[in-house]
């Protein structure tokens, strides 16, 4: 076991053997109950309540139409200005994904997004570049997703706004790299349509869709307002915690309440059955409880090596193997490590959970900062999402919109190596700075 400083943090060269002996097999099997009661458990009941909360909310949001008829605004608003709704839609979803942790809520909405590429003129490829690419590439390039930043920041001890001036350009960077890229292909397309992948199949798609219907009643103008004005209260939230010091170590309480508060109060005002908004509310939050017990085995974790000495002792052995190499290095281990498990568990939450505990510590020893360590999590935990074949929300999209895997891997593997390529060197660069 290693000796800890008054911050909780280990101190290097204290490691000593035969300083535990193991715990009893019942301590294991009862470790994700007990990890509530445990040093973390206040963080990991704080974190499940968020959690349910978000899901909560953005489910009122998705029965209520909300994030419907923001596209439809934006469809009725921009239907003649083609290359621009194509970047403003990918804007909306990143900003989205990156702010708010959506990812699987907006991909819900992939039907009609591709309905509406095709109405342009354009094919289902641009509709799920639009959608589920831009959702799952503005989750990665967070810059304040609660499911990433909020919760790493949370285990780390530190605020979730720190660094977040690197995190803005980086997710401007793949803003401009996924817009580039669509651009570039609906060009091709434009020019000749046979190009696309998907141009057979889309033809008798085009004459069946078309008549979406894009128009807002006056109860739609209704429900616009009152979610744009719930929108506006949450960025102004967010903006009070990155000006205001004190707020920031409860960055994540206070979304959670201002959330929760804010998605009954605009339910209330577009739902006819008033009672509907608290059954959308416990639905949601019914639906993430999977997640919730996730977390607690993957917390459980933790709790079990810490006990048994197996978690300093780990750390030990890396802190030696470790000791001499260039940062850098050091990092890039952390990336592949995190890209590993990606193919076995997709839940951002789960597996901060599991791998923060023992990679934070370490790199404190190592003289990396949480900063980076954060930043490294974010970039190796979602842009796979919609690459590596186990994902099921990657799956159950293509299926939807009758792409085979085979050709959306032909047609985003460019874009993916581009991705990875600048991955790596705004890690390099973090690590040159001192980030």
């Amino acid at each position: 076991r290693f000796e800890l400083d008054e911050n909780g943090s280990i101190i290097t060269g204290t490691y000593q053997k035969g300083a535990v002996k193991g715990i009893a097999f019942w301590r294991v099997l009862t470790a994700p109950f007990r990890v509530f009661f445990s040093s973390d458990g206040l963080t990991i009941v704080m974190i499940c309540l968020f959690l349910l909360v978000m899901s909560g909310v953005f489910n009122i949001l998705d029965k209520t139409n909300g994030i419907k008829i923001f596209m439809k605004k934006l469809m009725a608003k921009f239907s003649t200005k083609k290359i621009a709704v194509v970047i403003i839609f990918v804007l909306m979803f990143m900003l989205f994904g990156s702010f708010f942790g959506m990812y699987e809520e907006l991909v819900t909405l992939l039907p009609l997004v591709v309905v509406f590429m095709l109405s342009l003129g354009f094919d289902t490829m641009t509709g799920l570049g639009v959608c589920l690419m831009s959702a799952c590439f503005g989750f990665s390039a967070a810059i304040t997703n609660p499911f990433s930043v909020g919760l790493a920041s949370e285990m780390s001890g530190v605020d979730i706004l720190d660094g977040v001036w690197l995190r803005i350009i980086f997710f401007f960077i793949i803003f401009a790299i996924i817009s580039v890229f669509l651009v570039i292909h609906i060009k091709r397309i434009t020019k000749d349509p046979k190009k696309s992948l998907t141009y057979e199949m889309d033809k008798p798609k085009k004459s069946a869709l078309l008549s979406e219907d894009t128009s807002l009643s006056d109860s739609d103008k209704k429900v616009f307002k009152v979610y744009a004005v719930f929108f506006a209260v949450q960025l102004v939230v967010l903006v009070l915690i990155a000006t205001i010091r004190a707020l920031s170590s409860l960055a994540i309480p206070i979304l959670a309440v201002t959330f929760l508060l804010g998605g009954i109060v605009s339910g209330l005002l577009v739902c006819k059955m008033k009672g509907d908004v608290f059954k959308h509310l416990g639905n949601g939050m019914l639906s993430m409880f999977p997640a919730v017990a996730l977390i607690a085995i993957a917390s459980s974790v933790k709790l079990v090596m810490s006990e048994s000495g197996i978690i300093d002792t780990i750390m030990n052995y890396v802190i030696v193997a470790l000791d001499g190499q260039s940062k850098f290095v050091c990092i890039l281990l952390i990336y592949f490590l995190i890209l590993f498990l990606q193919i076995f568990i997709g839940s951002a939450s789960a597996k901060i959970m599991l791998i923060i505990p023992i990679i934070m510590p370490i790199c404190k020893a190592l003289g990396i900062s949480p900063s980076t360590v954060i930043l490294t999590y974010c970039i190796a935990d979602g842009f796979t999402d919609v690459i590596i074949p186990t994902n099921p929300i990657l799956l159950i999209s293509l299926s939807m919109m009758g792409v085979s895997y085979g050709k959306w891997v032909k047609w985003t593997w460019l874009v993916q190596i581009i991705i990875f390529v600048l991955t790596v060197l705004i890690l390099l660069f973090a690590v040159t700075i001192g980030y």
